[in-house]
This record gives C-alpha cells, structure tokens and sequence, in this order.
C-alpha cells in the first residue's frame, strides 16, 4: 500500500512556502530609508522622527508604534500666514513611486513622553502600518538612528511641540 503522508506532507509545505512568500512580497512594497530621530537634551519629554518611504502600490500610513514612548502620533506642521501650526493627522497617503518625505517642518512621527532620554547614536524602534487600498494592514520595523540638533539637516528647524 502506498502512504500519502509524504506527499500530503510536501503539498502543506508547498502552500505554506506559497503563504510565506506572499506575505513577504506584501511587506515588501514599502521600504523606508534614511530614519533619524532628533537627540533630545536633558528634561526634554519628546521628540521628532523623520524618513523617507516609498510604496508600489497605493497605501496610507495609519500609525507608527515605539516602546521608546508611551504617545506616538503622525503630525503635519505647516505655516499659515506668519503662524507655524501642527496637529495631529489620522494618515498619509502613499503614492506609488513617489517618496514620502517626513522631515521637519512638514509632515512627520512625534514620540511623545519618552521613555528616557534619546541621545545621539541611539537607535530607536519604530513600527509603521501601513494599510493596503484592500483594507489589509501590514507593518514595517524600522530602527532610526538618533541624530544631535546640530546634526540634523539644515532645513530643519527647532521642533516647538511640547506636551
């Protein structure tokens, strides 16, 4: 008699390396470059976390987690008229092929009541999620590299939000 064990066997690890390969194939279409968090400087209770990410499919960053903090928000500052004004935002789009820059001044993380002091070389966890135009949510790990205020690219100015 011929036992199918070996094949049913086969046939489950076949369709599970399918699985598997799809749901990498799914984290894959985002990839995140350059991370940095601003260092903080002593009593500081939060900072600004910055980076470049790139979809191939349309896609929305809904939210970003980090044990570094106890509140993580995406936030948007922007000028009107002489004012600079920030708050929180619920997503940003993700446009096919077109980086989304979040930098300062512009759309970017907050990490709100630190966990302790961020001092420039520290890496810090970050979680996106990312949600599909099919509803599914799919998530990125990100370490971003804690960068000193003097270190930060010129365009950036002094993040002003504390809580």
């Amino acid at each position: 008699m011929i036992s199918l064990r070996p094949v049913l066997r086969a046939a489950a690890l076949s369709a599970l390396s399918a699985l598997t390969l799809a749901s990498l194939s799914a984290h894959a279409q985002v990839s995140v470059k350059e991370a940095w968090v601003r260092a903080t400087v002593a009593q500081q209770k939060a900072t600004g976390a910055f980076m470049q990410i790139t979809s191939t499919e349309p896609a929305r960053l809904i939210d970003v987690k980090s044990d570094a903090a106890k509140i993580v928000e995406l936030h948007e500052m922007r000028m009107e008229g002489d004012r600079m004004m920030m708050k929180a935002v619920s997503g940003i789009d993700l446009v096919p092929g077109k980086p989304l820059e979040l930098k300062p001044g512009s759309y970017h993380v907050m990490l709100i009541d630190l966990a302790r002091p961020v001092n420039a070389g520290d890496k810090v966890p970050l979680t996106l999620v990312i949600e599909g135009r099919d509803g599914k949510r799919s998530t990125v790990a990100v370490s971003a590299e804690a960068r000193a205020m003097n270190a930060a690219p010129p365009a950036a100015a002094a993040h002003p939000h504390h809580h």
